[in-house]
């Protein structure tokens, strides 16, 4: 079986691809205006040898403002957005979390950890999952909740793809975390309507709650 691809490896495959394809259509624009890339660089401040490798996507260390702005040059606009890809890197604090979490399950409970989405491709997964009596449940761990709508939409994303029924998202105990979910309230409770209480009861017995539900530890 393959080893798991590093964030930062895929970060750097996927970044020189993009700048590929980039440089590609800008040379493609330039060339069906007739300009030369002496006359690009001209008016973005940049030495054709530069506008040539940026064409080429050999120039990695290219800012993101010099291909907008040569984009423009040429007619086009560039558009760039973020969407959820691989495990993000976790700290320490998120690991102690999962810990805490992990502690006060069933033995007759397994709680693994970087679940992937079973999509052949997809980079993404469950934080953590927990697995027996035939069932499962994903676990989602925040250190931090600073967005709730858009952390429910990748949860949303994620339960789709990986048909899991129940998800426990796990929260730090903290002041913060506990005002950002009353400021939450009203979108959370639909997502989450188990009592923490009585979910992580259920872990302790042995079984899985009957349903998704937030938890602070």
């Amino acid at each position: 079986m393959a080893s798991k691809e590093r964030g930062a490896d895929r970060g750097t495959r996927l970044g020189r691809r993009r700048l590929a394809t980039v440089g590609e259509e800008i040379r493609v624009a330039r060339i069906g205006l007739g300009l030369s890339q002496g006359k690009v660089g001209q008016a973005v401040g940049l030495s054709h040898t530069l506008v040539g490798r940026i064409e080429r996507g050999q120039h990695p260390a290219v800012s993101l403002m010099n291909l907008f702005r040569i984009s423009s040059v040429v007619g086009l606009d560039l558009s760039v957005r973020v969407f959820p890809g691989g495990a993000p890197l976790r700290d320490g604090a998120h690991i102690a979390l999962i810990d805490r979490f992990r502690s006060r399950l069933h033995p007759d409970l397994r709680c693994m950890t970087e679940v992937a989405i079973p999509i052949e491709g997809d980079q993404r997964a469950w934080d953590a999952m927990v697995v027996g009596r035939e069932e499962r449940t994903a676990v989602e761990a925040e250190t931090r909740l600073s967005d709730a709508q858009a952390l429910l939409r990748r949860i949303a994303l994620k339960q789709r793809d990986s048909h899991v029924a129940r998800v426990i998202l796990l929260l730090n105990d903290t002041s913060s975390n506990r005002a950002a979910v009353r400021a939450a309230h009203a979108i959370l409770r639909d997502t989450f309507p188990i009592p923490a209480r009585a979910a992580m009861a259920a872990f302790a017995a042995g079984n899985h709650p009957t349903g998704s539900a937030l938890v602070f530890l």
